[in-house]
């Protein structure tokens, strides 16, 4: 392998390393990223090849799906990364005009964050319910009406009595 590629290889994994822990923010970063590697004054100037840019974009949407998925998980609460279901709503929003600007397929991300919801309202309310807490649902019914609508659950009828659970907002 030569010097140049060596060198492009190491810093092209320090980056990957960046975006796939780059916090709330994976676009910034991906973008981030992408800019030192081809034109930042101090980077390397390189010429990215599409798997170069599918490496780091495939960070980015593996980080997405963490952090929308974090959120999705009761046994996250009452730990320090934990930030409650409105957040998750953010990401994925987040995540799908990601996918839009990147042309990217969020089949899957989609379907692992429609069960995670699912099994999420099915043990808050089971929780809720059964007297042991109040909700910790942080957002409003129509927020979470929207977020289910646009991963395909049908609420209201699947949860019956979801809106006692949700935030009261006028």
């Amino acid at each position: 392998m030569k010097k140049m590629d060596r060198n492009l290889t190491e810093l092209l994994e320090d980056e990957w390393l960046l975006v796939r822990h780059s916090g709330e923010t994976p676009e910034i970063a991906l973008h981030s990223s992408i800019y030192y590697l081809t034109r930042a004054k101090d980077g390397p100037h390189a010429a990215l090849s599409q798997e170069h840019l599918d490496m780091l974009q495939k960070a980015a949407i593996e980080r997405f799906s963490e952090i929308i998925l974090r959120d999705l998980q009761h046994a996250n609460s009452g730990t320090r990364i934990y930030r409650g279901l409105g957040r998750s709503i953010i990401n994925y929003r987040r995540f799908c005009t990601f996918c839009l600007r990147w042309k990217v397929e969020p089949g899957e991300i989609r379907r692992q964050v429609m069960k995670a919801l699912e099994v999420f309202l099915a043990t808050e309310m089971a929780i809720v319910s059964s007297g042991k807490r109040s909700s910790m649902i942080n957002c409003s019914l129509r927020e979470l009406q929207f977020f289910a609508e646009e991963l395909g659950i049908d609420l209201l009828s699947k949860f019956a009595g979801i809106e006692a659970c949700c935030l009261q907002i006028d």
